[in-house]
């Protein structure tokens, strides 16, 4: 089911250009993201679950329930070999920020991070959905 709804939100940025983000959402919001990746490398359970959005956090719990739910599910965003941002895109009002990752099964993916502007201007990463990909990095 991720897979379908993340092939799904693929074909729907393939068409939609961002007006609503600006360089500074832009810079943010992969900053969040990195930010996220290297806690995940630092076994970081805190600070990875600081970076999710209260939404996330609520259904979660813990960081420590969270970031175990990462160990199990999301390899390639937990440990990833290799991380390239590329276009960010604007989904029914949402901006979702596609990365390609290189798990560490050397098998790329594809992420797409839906990011959530929180009341103070921060930005939170709302949901993460992988699907493998054949994309190059460059």
């Amino acid at each position: 089911m991720t897979r379908w709804i993340a092939g799904l939100l693929l074909l729907l940025m393939a068409s939609l250009p961002v007006a609503a983000a600006d360089d500074a959402d832009r810079a943010g919001i992969e900053r969040v993201i990195r930010d996220q990746m290297a806690a995940f490398r630092a076994d970081d359970a805190a600070a990875a679950f600081a970076h999710a959005a209260p939404t996330i956090q609520a259904m979660f719990g813990t960081p420590e329930t969270f970031l175990a739910m990462v160990r199990r599910g999301y390899a390639p965003v937990y440990r990833p070999r290799a991380v390239e941002f590329r276009e960010l895109a604007e989904t029914d009002g949402a901006l979702v920020q596609r990365v390609v990752l290189v798990g560490p099964d050397g098998v790329p993916e594809v992420a797409l991070y839906v990011m959530e502007r929180q009341p103070d201007g921060t930005w939170r990463i709302a949901g993460c959905f992988l699907a493998k990909s054949d994309e190059r990095m460059t």
